[in-house]
């Protein structure tokens, strides 16, 4: 992907160089007051050897092509983060308080994390006992859990399972979440079934609430906004106004809880 862009980027470099050239020569033929054609022959000369220049230019100079390449990405990434921003601020009770979003630690805490994440995230299952330490250490931190099934059929159905879980159960909910994440094997109606079970479920009432809308249009509204957010894989956090891609782990989120609340 890198080497594609920076042959797009030398592209691009070749070609503003020509499209300056032949700027410069329309301008030269307004001036004249009639076609000459040693001109133009001229002009072509010059559109050549200017791209022959910057063509070994950049040869003998490669890391000019990486220096815009990070320049652009840097551009990219500060407009991704203000649209981002913009974002959160238009959808704060979508992001930090949907009804159907399961909320850990103090409902009334000071600073919110949204996770968004995935049964069957690698990556989600070990960033739960990152959630787990911030949780027993700061008494005053909200983590709203945004239920983001994306990685195939079972994760989708072992979702419906957990949220028709909590419903039925929902001080029980918690206990749930780490037996399903923390568990190994892939996550699925059956494993998700059984765990409800163990933890004093019907199954009879659990597959009856599994048919509620309301946990359909849950996740149509978590997609929508990880659409609007970029988000694109699991584990993502909202932040105060910020989106954090990955599994940053305990001390990384502790710092923007931190600055969070010195602000």
């Amino acid at each position: 992907m890198a080497k594609v862009a920076l042959v797009g980027i030398a592209a691009g470099l070749v070609s503003l160089a020509a499209l300056a050239t032949g700027y410069q020569a329309g301008r030269t033929n307004v001036v004249a007051s009639a076609p000459d054609t040693s001109a133009i022959t001229a002009s072509t000369t010059d559109r050549a050897e200017i791209e022959g220049i910057v063509r070994n230019y950049l040869i003998n100079n490669p890391e000019v092509m990486i220096e815009v390449q990070t320049a652009l990405n840097a551009k990219q990434e500060a407009a991704q983060k203000e649209a981002s921003v913009q974002v959160i601020s238009e959808n704060q009770d979508k992001i930090f308080n949907a009804s159907g979003d399961a909320v850990f630690g103090n409902p009334k805490g000071d600073v919110t994390i949204v996770e968004f994440f995935d049964y069957n995230c690698g990556y989600c299952r070990k960033a739960l006992p990152d959630m787990d330490a911030l949780l027993k250490s700061d008494p005053n931190l909200r983590f709203v859990m945004k239920e983001f099934p994306i990685l195939g059929a079972d994760s989708t159905r072992a979702h419906i399972v957990a949220n028709a879980f909590r419903a039925l159960m929902p001080d029980k909910y918690l206990e749930f979440h780490r037996d399903l994440l923390g568990g190994e094997g892939r996550a699925t109606e059956a494993s998700a079934m059984a765990i409800a079970v163990k933890l004093g479920a019907s199954e009879a009432q659990v597959r009856e609430k599994m048919k509620a809308p309301e946990i359909t249009q849950a996740f149509h509204d978590t997609y929508e906004l990880a659409n609007s957010l970029s988000i694109t894989g699991t584990p993502s956090y909202v932040v105060g106004n910020e989106v954090v891609p990955g599994a940053l782990g305990a001390d990384a989120l502790a710092e923007r809880i931190s600055h969070i609340r010195n602000k």
